[in-house]
């Protein structure tokens, strides 16, 4: 088989939506690089709420993109806390697909703590082919062919035969 043609994980980007700063958000971020073994970035709010007391330009969550072995790691994690079951209709018609974790404690290996409480996180999955960087590098980009974009149906085979889940419709 032609190996340009192999799919493989881009990145895992997670995600902690805590909707207020301060304290619990510095909590949520511990509980990230903890998790992940990687520093968090913050998310500003784009737009105010008055209802829920966000104004814009506030701290309200904060996320991580992991890439390579680490994003691996997490994803079977992460998986495993989902039963490695997925819905059909997490998938996206470019391949990428995403699912939420109720609970952190879910994940394997971490342990309730009184002072963190129970934070969800949303996990985001993105799925290329080798040569994708043609269209995204600074240098000489160029266009992409549609056989060479990866589709809905190749994300769900992939992750079926890599990580043994079972996609639901």
């Amino acid at each position: 088989m032609n190996t340009m043609r192999n799919l493989k994980i881009a990145a895992v980007t997670v995600n902690m939506g805590i909707g207020e700063g301060g304290k619990r958000l510095v909590i949520a971020e511990k509980l990230l690089e903890q998790l992940t073994g990687q520093k968090p970035i913050r998310r500003m709010a784009t737009k105010a709420i008055q209802t829920f007391g966000i104004r814009k330009g506030l701290p309200i969550a904060c996320k991580v993109t992991l890439r390579n072995e680490k994003a691996i790691d997490f994803l079977k994690r992460a998986l495993e806390a989902k039963d490695r079951r997925i819905k059909s209709s997490n998938f996206d018609q470019l391949g990428n697909f995403s699912f939420g974790i109720r609970e952190h404690i879910d994940i394997d290996g971490v342990k309730y703590d009184p002072n963190v409480g129970i934070v969800g996180m949303d996990v985001n999955i993105s799925i290329e082919r080798s040569g994708s960087r043609v269209k995204k590098r600074a240098l000489k980009r160029a266009k992409i062919g549609k056989r060479h974009l990866v589709s809905k149906d190749d994300a769900i085979e992939f992750i079926k035969k890599e990580f043994n889940v079972v996609v639901e419709d």
